[in-house]
């Protein structure tokens, strides 16, 4: 299956550093996997367009930790439930030398916060990364659908009873959360829209 095209109002994804060219080229290359079906190159563009959507409405976070979290977040993506600890593990071999320790360790928390989305109500970052991941959930329906396609691409070597099994499991447990979105912006302006998109996959069957 072709990757989805980008939306055309999403840009290429930007590198936050001035130096790091070959760890960058090392990222796109592993989000440009074919294997991949969502969490791909446009994947990060859009997660990493969220956070500076974000930021231009005032939201608090340290841009740097945030935007190099969002590039690492998914730096592993195979299906395997340890896929968020081994990309904290190449944000802590790759990063040193480039920011400074305190960076380093912050943005590898971020990446491992990742795997629940349950940042504490004060931690700003874990709130704007966890955001500007799960923003995809409010998309207009057609960009939600093809998400929900690619989603399932990248599991297709499950039969479709056991993929619907487990995305069932994913999306109750988001939906469980008191809210999907912790920035006081991205729950005025998502919150709505995501859940109305998640209890629609759900009333389908989830195929």
């Amino acid at each position: 299956m072709p990757p989805p095209a980008r939306p055309a109002d999403v840009p290429d994804p930007a590198w936050p550093l001035a130096d790091g060219g070959d760890v960058r080229d090392a990222l796109l290359a592993a989000y440009a996997d074919p294997e991949r079906g969502y969490h791909d190159t446009t994947h990060l563009a859009e997660v990493l367009a969220r956070v500076d959507e974000l930021a231009a409405a005032g939201v608090p976070f340290e841009h740097l930790p945030v935007r190099l979290a969002a590039w690492f977040h998914d730096a592993v993506y195979d299906g395997e439930r340890d896929a968020e600890e081994r990309s904290a593990a190449w944000a802590e071999d790759a990063l040193p030398g480039l920011v400074d320790d305190a960076v380093v360790t912050e943005v590898a928390r971020l990446v491992r916060l990742t795997e629940t989305h349950r940042p504490e109500d004060g931690d700003a970052n874990g709130c704007a990364l966890s955001d500007a991941d799960l923003g995809i959930l409010a998309a207009p329906a057609e960009r939600y659908a093809s998400y929900v396609t690619a989603v399932r691409a990248e599991y297709d070597h499950l039969d479709d009873e056991i993929f619907a099994a487990g995305r069932r499991v994913v999306l109750d447990d988001l939906v469980a959360k008191p809210r999907l979105f912790h920035t006081t912006y991205a729950l005025e302006r998502w919150e709505d829209a995501a859940r109305a998109n998640v209890a629609a996959e759900l009333s389908s069957g989830v195929r």
